[in-house]
Order: C-alpha cells, then sequence, then structure tokens
C-alpha cells in the first residue's frame, strides 16, 4: 500500500534523508524515508502481525498445550524457574 505525502522537513532532516538514501544505494529521498521508518519505527509502533504468523503462534500453542496440559505455577515457583531470590 502507496500513501501519497506532501512534506516540508527541515534541511538537517533533508540531508539526513540524502545520507540514507545514498548509504542504501536508493533511487530517491522517498525510498529513503521508508527505510528509515522500517530500521527505527518498531521503537514507537509494533508492526502487525501477519496471518501466517498468527496461524502458527495458535498452533504451537495447541501443541503445548496438549502435551503439558494447562499447568499452573506459583509465583514461587517461577521465582525459582528464573533464578529470583526472595529478599
Amino acid at each position: 500500500m502507496v500513501v501519497a505525502m506532501n512534506l516540508h522537513v527541515s534541511e538537517y532532516a533533508s540531508r539526513v534523508l540524502g545520507v540514507v538514501k545514498e548509504k542504501f544505494g536508493l533511487r530517491d529521498k522517498s525510498e529513503a524515508m521508508d527505510k528509515f521508518a522500517e530500521m527505527f519505527g518498531d521503537e514507537f509502533i509494533d508492526k502487525e502481525a501477519k496471518d501466517e504468523y498468527v496461524k502458527k503462534i495458535i498452533e504451537i500453542e495447541k501443541r503445548h498445550i496438549a502435551k503439558y496440559g494447562l499447568k499452573k505455577m506459583t509465583l514461587a515457583e517461577l521465582d525459582r524457574l528464573c533464578g529470583i531470590s526472595n529478599v
């Protein structure tokens, strides 16, 4: 999906996009902005999980529950498992 935008950026931002463009051999600053968003966007927003990934996780969960059941763990057991000692 492509979204058209008309942006006004500072001279510094333009220089940064120019460096990203050259560093990664991109065609234009639009591609540089996409690359920049790919590199740093996950610090601000989660990427959407693909359907196949969600289905895979659900299948793993089903196999785990079939094998181990719905065993519950106390906080003390969890602390021991994680190597945390009570103070």
